[in-house]
């Protein structure tokens, strides 16, 4: 059977899925597909551009229509839709965040904020100060959160991962710090 690069991408997200990263190899991958590791990359030339696919793949999977037209209102639709395209995949905040961390890929989500931020006038080192804070909160939280829904549903752990709640009081203690800097 002949592969394209997006049904090794379907595919690899269904290993991240079902077994984790850790177990997502590129050996693995070219035995789930019924290829040779060597004929894996012709597809992709190493795993770190299959993980930024996947990242990718992730986050255009989880694209939402935007409604707000106020720039905070618009920064909150953002993270929720970031955190909310990670946790609908095993690992997918370590993905998404890896991949963004290196450049690899997973760029859109600081693109979308530095916009939202520039029109809510803050100015530019405030920009990429906020987008570079908001990231790391929704990377920090969701994957803090993902790591407790898989470890409590191992029975690992008890306790609740701290949902929606907790990051939507994040982004707004965030948004409210922004606020106060926005040029008059």
């Amino acid at each position: 059977m002949r592969y394209h690069r997006r049904d090794v991408v379907e595919r690899a997200i269904e290993v991240l899925d079902e077994y984790g990263l850790e177990s997502l190899t590129m050996r693995r991958l070219a035995a789930e597909l019924g290829l040779q590791p060597s004929a894996l990359y012709h597809h992709v030339p190493n795993k770190q551009t299959l993980l930024a696919a996947i990242a990718d793949e992730i986050l255009a999977r989880g694209k939402r229509e935007r409604r707000a037209a106020e720039w905070d209102r618009r920064v909150v639709e953002i993270c929720a839709e970031l955190r909310d395209a990670m946790l609908a995949y095993r690992d997918g905040a370590e993905v998404v965040a890896t991949a963004h961390t290196f450049g690899l890929g997973a760029s859109e989500p600081a693109t979308q904020l530095r916009e939202a931020l520039r029109d809510g006038g803050l100015d530019g080192d405030l920009v990429e100060v906020g987008t570079r804070a908001l990231l790391h909160l929704v990377f920090g939280h969701t994957a803090e959160e993902q790591a407790a829904l898989q470890a409590a549903s191992a029975g690992a752990i008890d306790r609740d991962p701290g949902g929606p709640g907790d990051f939507e009081q994040g982004i707004e203690l965030l948004l409210d710090g922004l606020r106060s800097r926005v040029r008059r």
